[in-house]
């Protein structure tokens, strides 16, 4: 039954991550605290996270792209930036000591969940689009620091992107999603394969729960509409007060 316990755990809560984040983004607060609850080292949690979240935004991205939401030439020029980005702080996590790592996963999670979950202003796109040049540089330029967020740490990561396309880079919000879906996919990978090389990743866990994040990033993906983010805020707190109560108990062990 122990055997068992890390994926009763870890997959219902990687499968409504994996919802979503296709849905709204933020999916990392969840699916991340899912791991370090059921037990793993922080670094595993961060390696194994990536695989399941990397399965899981395949999907979705597939599904963004076969829906006409992805512009390749507004995209292609980011996924470079976000590689080297991703690289960079996937790196820098595994240098950071353990501990150290539970410590700023319990002030930057919440403060992380608070800036989402309390933010007002929806995500709208700017009528006052730049000119192509302008708009490919602000994404690339944005690609690179979110690929190096994500490396490091990952939760919030779509939604910070969401906001900043459609704020900075002026794009609709249907680009933005597309850009989006393609730069996490790309930040995904890069860390996965460090995390990877580096031994930290779960692989029999990873495997059995990014099927169920596949399986939520594809109905998440299929029914993008603003009703489903009204299932965002409760699960997204729920989950966070159960992570911090385990990272205090661990902390104070």
């Amino acid at each position: 039954m122990e055997e068992l316990l890390p994926y009763l755990i870890v997959c219902p809560l990687v499968f409504l991550a994996g919802f979503i984040d296709a849905i709204a983004g933020g999916g990392g607060l969840i699916s991340l605290p899912a791991y370090l609850i059921a037990g793993l080292p922080a670094h595993a949690a961060l390696g194994t996270n990536k695989f399941s979240s990397t399965m899981g935004t395949t999907v979705a991205t597939l599904q963004y792209a076969r829906n006409g939401f992805i512009h390749w030439r507004q995209v292609i020029v980011a996924i470079p930036a976000t590689l080297i980005g991703a690289y960079f702080g996937s790196r820098l996590a595994l240098v950071v000591p353990e501990r150290t790592f539970l410590i700023i996963m319990l002030f930057i999670l919440p403060l992380t969940a608070a800036y989402i979950l309390l933010r007002k202003k929806s995500l709208t796109g700017n009528g006052n689009h730049y000119p192509p040049v302008k708009t490919a540089l602000i994404i690339t330029v944005l690609a690179f620091f979110i690929g190096v967020y994500d490396g490091f740490y990952g939760p919030g990561t779509g939604t910070f992107l969401m906001i900043t396309l459609t704020g900075l880079a002026h794009v609709s919000l249907n680009d933005a999603a597309g850009i989006t879906k393609t730069i996490n996919l790309t930040s995904n990978i890069t860390a996965f394969t460090v995390f990877l090389v580096n031994g930290v990743v779960w692989l029999k866990l990873g495997f059995v729960a990014a099927l169920f994040s596949i399986a939520g990033n594809y109905l998440g993906a299929k029914y993008f509409t603003s009703k489903g983010t009204q299932i965002v805020r409760p699960a997204i707190l729920l989950v966070l007060t159960i992570f911090l109560v385990k990272i205090i108990h661990d902390l104070l062990a």
